[in-house]
């Protein structure tokens, strides 16, 4: 247990953490995509719907 900070020796920091900001940034967007396709978490669709069209 003592020995993990050897895996920094192994990987660059900074490329880790860029690539996990692209990774969590890219699977937040691919979540908010899947929940607009569907009807019942559509949050654009229901603001439509409730106050009615913006036109």
């Amino acid at each position: 247990m003592s020995k993990f900070y050897k895996i920094w020796l192994v990987f660059d920091p900074r490329r880790v953490f860029v690539a996990q900001g692209v990774f969590l940034f890219l699977l937040a967007a691919m979540i908010h995509l899947v929940l607009l396709s569907t009807d019942r978490y559509n949050w654009f669709e229901a603001a439509t719907v409730k106050y009615g069209s913006a036109e």
